[in-house]
């Protein structure tokens, strides 16, 4: 992993390092143990705010959802996507990055930090 865009977090950094990605030796183990370190991290269901319009995403900037779970794992191998309640009846998956969580809990908002972290450095499974 190196660093490619912001200033490096350490606590993150070793978080990643030691607890995430820790026994990860290639992309695919390391979309899991990321998986796997949010499904046990995001306290759902949680409102959420888009920040960032995807082109795949139909969530328009500024758009509040609920975040109901993680997609499942064959959908998070390349990027982590989670389920969302859309349109008040539909589920729908939609990439986390482009989600800022609303009035979250600390090991939520440090899951979600931790992801933006992630994808802010560019970093790669």
């Amino acid at each position: 992993m190196e660093a490619k865009n912001k200033e490096i977090n350490s606590g993150i950094e070793n978080r990643i390092e030691m607890e995430i990605v820790v026994d990860a030796y290639d992309e695919s183990e390391r979309a899991m143990g990321w998986y796997y370190y949010l499904q046990d991290n995001l306290n759902v269901p949680f409102k959420a705010e888009c920040i960032l319009p995807v082109s795949t995403s139909p969530l328009k900037l500024g758009e509040i959802i609920e975040v109901i779970g993680m997609a499942n794992e064959e959908n998070c191998e390349y990027d982590m996507f989670v389920k969302i309640k859309w349109k008040n009846k539909e589920t729908l998956c939609v990439p986390l990055k482009q989600l800022e969580g609303i009035n979250i809990d600390d090991a939520t908002k440090q899951a979600l930090d931790d992801w933006a972290y992630w994808i802010s450095q560019k970093y790669r499974f």
